[in-house]
């Protein structure tokens, strides 16, 4: 696995390996590049895949004033610069699908297809017991004094779909525990004031759902939604995950990708 910089203001770090056409894997807002470590070395067989951390995540810098959404379009951009690709097949997680959605409104042109792991409407059009619960777990404890490491057991614990997943809650206090408090707070509240609803129904790429059955935070509920927007899409729900399907079932979920874009 190879690593290196795409951009330089900021830097963006992204990892990738494999040939072939372009798989660019985008984490949630609590995540990093490296939580595509149990799917990238399987995926890398068949395709070029890319990992990055988001500005402000992981090895990639932060940056100065607020987050918006727009600048990330940009830093994606960078990706495809690099590798010199003009289309390619985007993977999303739960705010790495806001991403998705939100680049392919810019640029439909660029993208081959999607797929849309645990993803919401906009974490503002979440149920307002929800919106509480992430605000109160994440936001608060860090504005008080606390660091993310301070957080992310409990914040793990609520995600995963089965608590006796040890290996997947370890990998989300890890990964938690990496983040940057500044560029965390801010993006937390982007993603709370950025929507991509309307976007659902504009998508004419073909389009993979997938949630897993535990999902909490974006239920399969929610899933179905979604995939009555985009037309004909597909929806698999991933058994014995939470809202992290791609650690917490990496088999199921690896399976489902490679069968899906194999029939395109």
């Amino acid at each position: 696995m190879k690593k290196t910089f795409v951009s330089t203001n900021p830097k963006i770090s992204i990892k990738y390996d494999g040939k072939g056409d372009l798989l660019i894997f985008l984490h949630g807002i609590g995540g990093n590049k490296d939580n595509w470590n149990l799917n990238l070395p399987v995926l890398s067989k068949h395709f070029l895949c890319v990992a990055w951390d988001t500005r402000g995540y992981g090895e990639s810098e932060d940056y100065k004033g607020k987050l918006l959404f727009k600048d990330i379009i940009k830093d994606l951009l960078s990706i495809y610069k690099y590798f010199d690709k003009r289309r390619a097949h985007i993977i999303g997680l739960s705010m790495g699908g806001q991403i998705a959605c939100l680049f392919y409104e810019r640029y439909p042109e660029k993208v081959k297809s999607m797929v849309l792991c645990d993803t919401h409407f906009g974490l503002g059009n979440l149920e307002e017991e929800e919106i509480n619960k992430f605000i109160n777990s994440r936001k608060k404890p860090l504005l008080k004094g606390l660091q993310p490491k301070d957080i992310a057991l409990p914040v793990a614990k609520s995600l995963v779909g089965n608590l006796n997943n040890k290996a997947a809650i370890e990998e989300l206090v890890v990964s938690m525990s990496k983040l940057h408090k500044e560029s965390y707070l801010k993006t937390i509240d982007a993603s709370m004031s950025t929507f991509h609803d309307h976007i659902f129904s504009q998508i004419d790429v073909p389009t993979l759902i997938l949630v897993g059955e535990n999902d909490t935070l974006t239920p399969p509920s929610m899933a179905l939604e979604i995939h009555k927007l985009i037309k004909n899409s597909k929806l698999s729900i991933i058994s014995e995950a939470g809202h992290l399907t791609n650690i917490e079932n990496p088999e199921m979920f690896n399976d489902q990708i490679i069968q899906f874009l194999k029939e395109l």
